[in-house]
């Protein structure tokens, strides 16, 4: 029985290597810019009302801001971080959501550039398949699978500049289930094997990574003070190896707040942000005490806030980071160096 688990371990591992790495066709080039960044917004927790109007104030005023600066920064793309459709996702490709939440919200001629999507737990509530499946008829939507890696290149298009990798942080670690998460948050994924297999393919990324930058994407955050905190599968299994490839930075939603929060272990440095205030802002510091020491570097929310966003200006000597209100006023910045 045990020899049957391992050869079917190796076997699934291998079909998901391969497949998920021929995503390179979604790599890109940056918009070529006078001062040579490349600029991409990172916008999570964004997905409207389940009712008409099937928005919310934050949320166009969020699209609003992301338009206005998009136009004047010469945006690239964007992050999208999941739960992107309150509260149960999509039910299929022709879920008139996607026009409602998305496409006539964010509609500004600057924000007509790629999305990259990831699935937050509202989005499993509902057909995540679906999600995946609009792609293919979006000019903009991408969102080729539940786990896929992307690259920014150079714009003389010899060398890569940063590294993607999108990760599926509900399959790794469960709580699709709204009420299995918030009370039994240590029951862990749905299905063991695939989240190991998963976990497995995830360390492959990383130790391929060859750019000067490597950012992970996922809606569970690593750390959070706010509502739900540190999410302790994360914890345990990606921040070591977030720390062992010494990647940028991991990104993340779920609590409904701006958040940069920075750990070391075993010599090397990590950033951690939570952005996740694009339709829900609120001001809550459940967990200050479950994140380490002094890390907690930066936190906005409030119940009367109409929402804010992510900004990353990358080039070759540094990447800038970047929280900004509804306003598309800077709220926040902190500089990280290349990693190789």
């Amino acid at each position: 029985m045990f020899l049957i688990y391992i050869i079917h371990l190796i076997i699934c591992y291998q079909l998901l290597v391969a497949f998920p790495t021929n995503f390179g066709r979604y790599d890109l080039f940056g918009n070529k810019n006078d001062d040579g960044n490349t600029r991409f917004f990172i916008i999570g927790d964004w997905g409207g009302i389940p009712f008409l109007p099937y928005k919310t104030p934050s949320e166009v005023a969020v699209a609003n801001a992301m338009g206005k600066l998009g136009k004047k920064l010469n945006t690239s793309f964007q992050l999208a971080l999941g739960d992107n459709f309150y509260y149960d996702g999509v039910q299929s490709i022709n879920d008139p959501r996607f026009e409602h939440t998305f496409e006539r919200v964010f509609s500004a001629s600057s924000l007509q550039t790629p999305w990259y999507v990831l699935a937050g737990n509202h989005d499993h509530r509902g057909n995540v398949s679906a999600q995946i499946e609009y792609g293919k008829i979006s000019k903009r939507w991408t969102f080729p699978d539940y786990f896929y890696t992307f690259s920014l290149w150079q714009s003389d298009k010899q060398k890569k500049l940063v590294d993607f990798v999108m990760l599926d942080t509900v399959i790794l670690c469960g709580g699709g289930d709204l009420f299995d998460w918030e009370h039994t948050p240590l029951k862990g994924p749905e299905n063991n094997f695939l989240a190991e297999v998963y976990w497995q393919w995830v360390e492959e990324q990383f130790r391929q990574s060859t750019a000067p930058y490597l950012i992970v994407s996922g809606h569970f955050p690593v750390y959070s003070v706010a509502e739900h905190g540190p999410t302790k599968c994360l914890v345990d299994r990606l921040r070591p190896l977030l720390h062992q490839y010494r990647a940028t930075a991991y990104l993340c939603g779920h609590d409904h707040n701006l958040q940069h929060l920075a750990d070391d272990l075993d010599g090397t440095h990590m950033n951690y942000f939570v952005v996740g205030a694009a339709d829900i802002a609120e001001n809550n510091h459940n967990h200050a005490d479950d994140v380490p020491v002094d890390s907690l570097k930066y936190y906005w929310g409030g119940e009367v806030l109409l929402g804010g966003f992510g900004l990353i200006e990358v080039n070759n000597t540094q990447m800038t980071f970047s929280f900004i209100e509804h306003t598309e006023r800077t709220l926040y910045q902190t500089i990280m160096k290349p990693r190789l």
